[in-house]
């Protein structure tokens, strides 16, 4: 089991800067590759960023150049740098967990991050 607590949401202005920060407990985090999603309202979740057990990160075409997903295994936390904020940013953001050998998936809870003037 992995339990994970996102945090560092909340209201900025377009062209601002968010650090999110996914704090997981209950099993050996760097097992798990880990991944943020978000959600906008009347939208489904989409994948944002992720990075694999070994470093290696991907990210979607709108969020490219912008945001940075990084891992820091000595502290159980994965984090999601987002610059250059736009509106169309706005979603709840979701931090994964993901066991590439036994396919188990956890999921936080979520944290909203609007971007508005």
């Amino acid at each position: 089991q992995v339990q994970l607590v996102e945090s560092g949401g909340g209201l900025v202005q377009p062209g601002g800067s968010l650090r999110l920060s996914c704090a997981a407990s209950g099993s050996i985090f760097r097992l798990y590759a880990m991944g943020w999603y978000r959600q906008a309202p009347g939208k489904q979740r989409e994948l944002v960023a992720a990075i694999t057990r070994g470093g290696s990160t991907n990210y979607a075409d709108s969020v490219k150049g912008r945001f940075t997903i990084s891992r820091d295994n000595a502290k159980n936390t994965v984090y999601l740098q987002m610059n250059s904020l736009k509106p169309e940013d706005t979603a709840v953001y979701y931090c994964n967990a993901n066991h590439p050998l036994t396919t188990a998936d956890y999921w936080g809870k979520g944290t909203l991050v609007t971007v508005s003037s």
